[in-house]
């Protein structure tokens, strides 16, 4: 059998193995790039290092990069063990914007240097003084019935009788309800991933709608639309003053992604082929007397089988990550990051990711998902934390613990010890724990969890919920829908707590966008939640103001914000029954004010008198 046929064996064996640099007469084998990641790179940046992956056919065997661009010197080039990847690392320190030309063995493809539009630290996070709304692409608005199935894409489905497969809500969608959100008075939107994720459905029963299964890194899903959409829609939100949070995953992708199809190293992912499930269980990863096998399990097993975990402890992944979260943050202005499944990555390389953008970025902000239910783990992960010998440089973390602790506290009457508002107040009291309380993420429900409401529509427990949330020294989390009474438990489907936003699809004949459209029950909801967003905004007292709570007595939790002078007291009444706020008690913050305004109503309230509370009742004080 000659050289050429043994090529074409191994070719059909393989698909793109390695064969020869040389063709069947001897001539050099034409250099195939198919795609260089990331597509585009930025002037000016702190860190002058560029990491290009080349993806294309027996990519490997090129013998040399050069370029002749002014200011940008070729550092290193890095052969993987799959011949179908090249990794050429650049240094751009002294470049200037514009084309340059890449020379692979005397083939030249040109790469684009843009000028930033802003400076690092002009990109401003998020803060406590926003409210982030959350919200899933795939089931708000349907704005583009065109972009519902997309030709050559693994799931051709659509169809939204089905609870867990794409309904063909999109970024349009979106756009198109830009104002919804300014009448509600949220200032920050965070949608579930909206990267591609080329990923078959499973029997017509189950596909990536969430978005957590990425397939492209630097490319929008084109059943959410395209990168300038996504651009476009940035832009516009920026306009009206809201913000845009992205939501990334770091610890794994989808097993359609072309690195899992064809691994550049063998060491890309942690144990290859799922050879290791995660336990799910995070304490390993600060436990001071873990197993090894336990931290292995939690870090380097699988999430699912059809997301391979990435080993971030390998340089080139976690500086192709790196990069991407820089590239999305230049190339789309967004305003935050929200990390996906954050302690089941490698500690140390996540604090190096964060490390990078606190640097490059210092204004900006991340949020990691930790979620475990003790304050003292999700504090250890926050930037600065005195508990943990990695500083994580992650400025705000999920407080798991509020939401654990009122989910139990919504179903008890409030005893004298231990049950009902007690569990918030136990959980709030270890806020000494967290380097930043005021940079921690609350929420009362996600699209992880069983909605607020569950299977009910109790709107009273959901009052004192939102009433606690938005006056709190927190970051305030809000998931969509809850504004209008939406509910849904997770014991059947998770795509029933994921459910359409009422109005945002074609032929919808009840329409939550609009008040005519709204239910009674819905619009009162809405207007109560919208009016205390929109008091929220700008109030000082609310994100500046000294925290002080009181232990619940007779049923009563009561929480104080104080700032230049102001006090806003949220009252709670966490008896089933009629009860009243003992003013002599709280005298430490009343002081002299014989008056305060109900925030919601308008109306004054007398402080020389006990105020009387209906059960269950959620009352804002401001004097």
């Amino acid at each position: 059998m000659n050289k050429k046929m043994i090529c074409l064996g191994l070719n059909l064996l393989l698909g793109l193995a390695y064969c020869s640099p040389m063709d069947a007469v001897g001539k050099a084998a034409p250099v195939n790039i198919n795609r260089i990641d990331p597509t585009n790179w930025f002037v000016g940046m702190k860190d002058p290092s560029l990491q290009l992956m080349v993806y294309g056919k027996d990519v490997k065997n090129v013998k040399n990069v050069t370029t002749d661009y002014a200011g940008v010197k070729v550092d290193s080039v890095v052969r993987l063990d799959s011949p179908n990847y090249l990794l050429i690392y650049l240094n751009v320190k002294d470049a200037k914007a514009g084309e340059m030309t890449l020379n692979f063995d005397g083939k030249k493809v040109k790469y684009t240097l843009k000028n930033r539009t802003m400076k690092g630290e002009d990109h401003k996070g998020f803060s406590n003084a926003d409210v982030l709304y959350l919200l899933m692409p795939d089931r708000f608005a349907n704005g583009n019935t065109k972009n519902d199935v997309i030709k050559g894409l693994r799931d051709q489905a659509c169809d939204r009788t089905k609870p867990s497969l794409r309904h063909g809500g999109d970024l349009a969608g979106i756009e198109k309800h830009l104002d919804y959100f300014q009448q509600l008075g949220v200032t920050a939107l965070w949608f579930t991933p909206i990267l591609e994720n080329n990923w078959p459905n499973d029997h017509g029963v189950n596909s990536s709608y969430h978005g957590y299964a990425t397939t492209d890194y630097y490319k929008v899903d084109p059943r959410f639309g395209t990168n300038a959409e996504y651009q476009k829609l940035i832009a516009e939100c920026h306009q009206k003053g809201l913000k845009v949070v992205m939501d990334m995953i770091f610890n794994h992708c989808s097993d359609y992604h072309p690195w899992n199809l064809d691994a550049p190293s063998k060491d890309w992912f942690n144990n290859p082929h799922y050879g290791l499930q995660t336990s799910y269980k995070l304490t390993p990863v600060l436990d001071p007397y873990a197993s090894q096998v336990d931290k292995r399990e939690t870090v380097d097993g699988w999430f699912v089988p059809s997301m391979p975990d990435l080993n971030q402890r390998n340089p080139h992944v976690i500086k192709y990550l790196i990069q991407n979260s820089e590239w999305w943050i230049e190339t789309a202005n967004i305003d935050g990051i929200r990390m996906d499944t954050y302690p089941y990555a490698d500690r140390q390389a996540m604090s190096l990711w964060m490390k990078t953008l606190d640097t490059e970025y210092p204004n900006f902000n991340t949020v990691g998902e930790t979620w475990v239910t003790e304050p003292a783990y999700t504090a250890a992960w926050q930037k600065d934390s005195k508990l943990s010998e990695t500083n994580s440089y992650l400025k705000t973390v999920m407080d798991f613990s509020f939401f654990d602790k009122l989910n139990q506290a919504k179903h008890e009457e409030t005893d004298d010890w231990w049950k009902g508002l007690n569990r918030i107040y136990n959980s709030v009291c270890y806020d000494y724990l967290y380097p930043n309380p005021s940079s921690v993420l609350a929420f009362i429900e996600n699209h992880d969890t069983d909605r607020f409401l569950g299977n009910g529509k109790d709107s009273t427990a959901l009052k004192q919920a939102l009433a606690l949330l938005l006056t709190m020294n927190r970051i305030p989390q809000l998931y969509y829908g809850t504004e209008v009474l939406m509910n849904g438990t997770k014991e059947v489907t998770d795509g029933n707590v994921r459910k359409d936003f009422p109005g945002g699809f074609p032929g919808d004949t009840h329409n939550c966008f609009t008040a005519a459209g709204r239910t009674k029950a819905e619009n009162e909801m809405f207007n109560w939640v919208s009016k205390l967003l929109h008091w929220r905004q700008g109030n000082e007292v609310i994100s500046k103001g000294k925290q002080t709570q009181f232990i619940p007595w007779k049923g009563v939790y009561v929480l104080c914000r104080q700032y230049n002078g102001k006090t806003v007291m949220t009252i709670l009444n966490g008896k089933r029954s009629d009860n009243e706020l003992q003013v002599a008690r709280y005298a430490e913050v009343i002081g002299d004010h014989q008056e305060a305004t109900d925030v919601e109503t308008g109306e004054k309230v007398d402080l020389t008198k006990n105020v009387k509370l209906s059960q269950r009742q959620a009352l804002i004080l401001e004097f």
